[in-house]
């Protein structure tokens, strides 16, 4: 899944206000933050295979340190720790942590069964949605219009840029997720990390359009 995770983050605004939305993204999309650095070392392994979903050319032949359950539940722990002990925020922290562990649960509905629940399970899991296309593009668009409908809601533009700038986000994930799913494969793996790593982007994009955007309810943080 890919839009689902951005539209978590933008929802999560509805829920903890003083967290912003590059730290909601950040932590929406940590699992898939960690995996390009882990091929990159060679802990994990992908594979492109053409045709193995009528989404994604991607096998996933082994990702148990960004990818399964409990290693989904330690980083959502990890990463709620880190933001309470800087933040002192112990409810926007445990949303924080929430939206780590959510990326699991959201890609063991599209994946194809290919996630542990642990390092080393030799059982893989998932319902494999990403083998019906026009159910995947209704769940992934609709719930980033959804979280982009509670974003909104939750806060209010200061400025121009607080205006345009929610839209040019939801625009660029758009056409990034069609040309991921309609486009060719990647040549390479190596390829494939590097520009996993260009997700990184998003982060100081999104602090950006929060500075510029005004919590209905509560201050804002990071």
């Amino acid at each position: 899944m890919f839009l689902g995770h951005f539209g978590l983050a933008l929802a999560a605004k509805e829920v903890a206000p003083r967290a912003s939305l590059g730290t909601a993204i950040f932590a929406a999309e940590f699992l898939d933050s960690v995996w390009p650095l882990l091929l990159l070392a060679g802990v994990e392994t992908v594979e492109i295979t053409p045709g193995i979903t009528k989404v994604t050319p991607l096998d996933f032949t082994s990702y148990p340190w960004s990818h399964s359950l409990a290693m989904a539940i330690a980083w959502g722990a990890a990463f709620a720790a880190v933001y309470w002990l800087v933040r002192r925020d112990r409810r926007t922290a445990l949303w924080l942590g929430a939206l780590v562990v959510s990326h699991w649960l959201l890609d063991w509905i599209v994946h194809r069964p290919d996630l542990p629940l642990y390092p080393g399970e030799a059982a893989r899991h998932g319902l494999g949605l990403w083998n019906f296309l026009a159910v995947t593009l209704v769940l992934e668009l609709g719930m980033l219009a959804a979280g982009f409908a509670l974003y909104l809601r939750a806060t209010r533009a200061a400025d121009r840029i607080g205006s345009i700038g929610p839209w040019v986000l939801v625009a660029i994930l758009v056409v990034l997720y069609m040309g991921a799913t309609f486009g060719p494969p990647p040549p390479s793996v190596r390829v494939l990390a590097f520009s996993g790593l260009l997700g990184y982007l998003f982060l100081p994009f999104g602090w950006w359009i929060d500075r510029h955007r005004t919590p209905r309810k509560g201050p804002q943080g990071w």
